[in-house]
């Protein structure tokens, strides 16, 4: 550690001592200032997926009107588990207890594809695929055409399910159906996730310009991702409360998933006015001046991108407020260094780590309480030090 010159030894040593006990507490700091700038924060703003909940998912319920899942090979099984299988970026550790490698999301696709005693990679073995097109925060969803076992070059879509039921001819009692059972997910804290394909023509184009130029998909199901909260969380949100800092989630999950889980955390019951959420789609077109009025009481921003994180939090700090913020994707690299002090994930990214000031090794909020304890600390030996 470089001392700045001319600080006195004794403040030296309290920093030191409160470094050394934040990384007792699976706390990592990346800057010497990190450590009193999260004794000042006024307000954090939290992503949900890791950091409020266990990132341990697991498919818990799926709706796919007119078929059965089930392990019978047929068309639409077929259709199914090809569709997981090869428009996926995931894998499963099998040597021991079956362990997620990559995307947490998809590994919990895979894990209910094994439940069904189903091989992901014999699906890959026996499929070719030719062209990707990656999961964009814009687009919401992820796009893979693939040469199937049957010779038929189909195209796979799986997204937010608002997003892909624009791209799907159903009725209008399916769509209706649908609406009304994405809504009770949402409203247990399911995470929604929506199947789709589409048999194409050796000569027809799936996208351009990265995005989907056909509008007549077949629907596969809609799918229901459990993640349960931590159950230290709601206890560490309320210290920060009691403490003076306000929380924020910003998640890219649907309103009404992000709604419930800051219910069960607290943040939000039934008694809050509708200005404490505010929605992605709303933010565009929001000037700065009309987002600045919004976010003096804004608890929950939903179906939110990486420059509306940015924008956010640039705006919260010409409000005058310290933020500190989480994150632990590249794309939550803009957020993080905009913010008085970024907080990564220990799991992140390494974009994400060198844009923060402080690494939460396990990714817990709980952690991030703990270390506002020891950035206030730090404030308060320091005024003794002075005062002695």
């Amino acid at each position: 550690v470089t001392v700045p010159e001319g600080l006195p030894m004794a403040v030296t040593l309290c920093l030191a001592f409160s470094m050394r006990r934040l990384m007792r507490q699976n706390t990592l700091p990346r800057t010497m200032h990190a450590c009193e700038t999260m004794g000042a924060t006024t307000i954090i703003c939290t992503d949900k997926t890791g950091t409020l909940t266990q990132n341990k998912m697991c498919v818990q319920a799926a709706l796919c009107i007119g078929h059965e899942v089930n392990n019978e090979n047929n068309y639409f099984t077929n259709r199914l588990w090809e569709g997981i299988a090869l428009n996926t970026t995931a894998n499963l550790n099998l040597n021991t207890q079956p362990q997620v490698i990559g995307n947490p999301t998809e590994g919990a696709l895979l894990l209910w594809m094994k439940s069904h005693n189903q091989s992901y990679t014999a699906y890959r073995t026996e499929a070719e695929i030719i062209e990707r097109l990656p999961f964009s925060t814009e687009r919401k969803y992820m796009a893979t055409l693939v040469k199937s076992n049957d010779g038929k070059k189909i195209l796979y879509v799986k997204g937010a399910p608002d997003v892909l039921l624009r791209y799907c001819k159903t009725t209008s009692q399916e769509h209706i159906t649908y609406i009304n059972q994405l809504a009770d997910y949402q409203n247990h804290a399911y995470r929604t996730l929506g199947l789709a394909y589409r048999v194409m023509q050796d000569d027809e184009d799936a996208w351009r310009d990265g995005i989907l130029c056909v509008d007549d998909i077949t629907m596969l199901g809609v799918v229901a991702i459990a993640d349960p909260i931590r159950e230290d969380v709601p206890q560490a949100i309320r210290n920060c409360m009691r403490a003076g800092i306000r929380v924020m989630i910003i998640t890219g999950d649907a309103l009404g998933t992000a709604r419930e889980i800051a219910r069960q955390l607290g943040l939000w019951s039934n008694m809050d006015n509708k200005d404490v959420i505010l929605q992605g789609s709303e933010l565009e077109f929001l000037t700065d001046d009309e987002l600045t009025s919004r976010l003096q009481q804004v608890k929950i921003v939903s179906r939110a991108r990486p420059n509306d994180k940015e924008r956010i939090v640039r705006l919260l700090r010409q409000m005058g407020h310290v933020v500190a913020v989480t994150g632990d994707g590249t794309n939550d690299a803009p957020a993080l260094n905009a913010a008085n002090i970024g907080l990564s994930m220990g799991d992140g990214t390494a974009v994400a780590k060198e844009a923060s000031d402080m690494t939460i090794m396990d990714n817990s909020f709980t952690t991030i309480s703990n270390a506002v304890i020891w950035g206030r600390s730090l404030y308060k030996n320091i005024q003794r030090f002075i005062l002695f």
